[in-house]
């Protein structure tokens, strides 16, 4: 069933996080066209409100960083978009209903908006405690290869960050100081317990299915009552009893922050910002994201990986995101996108701030705030009888 109403509809979609602030264009404007009982808006209406041009490819096309011409890309049938130069994830696909192509208001609202003014975000950039968030750790050891464990390279990478952020002035705590596990619940909770605080989850990838996959991506908490990224059927009744997040436009403009500046200063693929329902993103109330950078299981990414130096290059551009997100609610203007990076000169390696191969004992005040109980002992060598995945989907109740 499809159907147009055009009336005022600035109470709706306020609600769902729209302000109708844009020079001429009133809420008279919106056409809400609605198709099966959903929401939806044209691109042209989309484009017109946000004053920004927008095109949509063909159905069964791929969006290419190096042909994109205008801020708004989308595709027709697909979730895939390129929003302000970086591939982004819908949570619906864009449908063509009359010559008219239509993005679902949940979209509007929950991945264009906080993507394109992630500054409009009321409360964002109130920042004082990163939390960072070394993935895996003790006998889970995430992806490996002949060169390490993910574990190892995700420790690396948070000690590199930390006295990054630290010299910003932000209180930085690390989720593991060493190798031990730590619960997925307890991770959270860390967050959870700090005073405007961010969770930012570090790890990479890995895939048995396309030895030759590469690229970044950057994960937040999928929106209620949609499906996540890699939910490949899209049955809206399926999605609707799954808990949303009250700071997910928070995460998404973490997301855009982060993500821009990983692609602007580090030539990799795009492989985009994503939703997903990551044990350590649903129990996070806070604004929290989880990014991957780089596969593990590619011969030349995990090469470079291995290499301390890169691994400095990402610590430094994830900081160069957070400085980016915290001073959105400072600037009350628009962040640097990936065009905007890579007009400036690349960013200096920095150097390990720890050691390679010594390990640190949680630091006592994180101890104090969780329990001494609920961290695994550094020495455990027993392998448990079921590995425990970061990446778990599943929806306690």
């Amino acid at each position: 069933m499809i159907g147009t109403v055009r009336r005022c509809f600035n109470m709706a979609l306020l609600t769902a996080g729209i302000a109708f602030t844009q020079t001429g264009f009133a809420a008279s404007d919106w056409e809400v066209i609605k198709v099966s009982g959903h929401d939806y808006l044209s691109v042209d209406n989309i484009s017109k409100f946000y004053g920004l041009p927008a095109g949509v490819a063909g159905a069964g096309d791929k969006i290419r960083f190096e042909t994109v011409k205008n801020p708004l890309e989308f595709v027709s049938g697909s979730r895939e978009a390129m929003i302000n130069g970086a591939r982004s994830w819908l949570c619906f696909p864009v449908l063509e209903q009359d010559g008219k192509y239509l993005v679902s208001r949940t979209d509007v609202a929950k991945t264009i908006e906080p993507l394109v003014r992630p500054h409009r975000v009321s409360n964002v950039g109130k920042l004082e405690t990163v939390v960072l968030d070394p993935g895996h750790g003790g006998h889970d050891k995430g992806q490996v290869n002949r060169l390490g464990y993910e574990k190892d390279f995700a420790l690396d990478v948070a000690r590199k960050l930390r006295p990054l952020l630290q010299a910003k002035g932000l209180r930085v705590i690390m989720t593991r100081e060493g190798d031990y596990f730590v619960p997925l619940e307890v991770r959270a909770q860390i967050a959870n317990a700090a005073r405007n605080s961010i969770f930012v989850s570090i790890h990479f990838n890995g895939t048995n299915d396309d030895p030759n996959a590469t690229g970044f991506e950057i994960f937040s908490f999928t929106p209620r009552g949609a499906p996540s990224t890699s939910d490949s059927a899209v049955r809206s009744s399926s999605f609707n009893m799954q808990p949303g997040s009250q700071v997910d436009a928070h995460s998404m403009a973490l997301s855009a922050c982060i993500y821009h500046s990983l692609l602007g200063h580090i030539p990799e693929y795009d492989r985009g910002i994503k939703r997903a329902r990551f044990a350590v993103l649903r129990l996070t109330k806070v604004p929290a994201v989880l990014i991957e950078g780089g596969f593990l299981t590619e011969r030349g990414e995990s090469k470079l990986i291995a290499n301390k130096d890169w691994r400095g290059k990402l610590a430094a551009a994830i900081g160069v995101g957070i400085e980016s997100y915290r001073s959105l609610g400072v600037k009350k203007q628009p962040p640097m996108l990936v065009a905007d990076y890579r007009k400036q000169t690349k960013l200096a390696p920095v150097e390990p701030v720890v050691p390679e191969g010594q390990l640190k004992e949680a630091d006592s005040s994180l101890m104090n705030l969780v329990g001494k109980s609920k961290f695994v002992s550094p020495q455990q060598t027993s392998t448990p009888s079921q590995r425990v995945s970061l990446e778990s989907d599943v929806i306690v109740p």
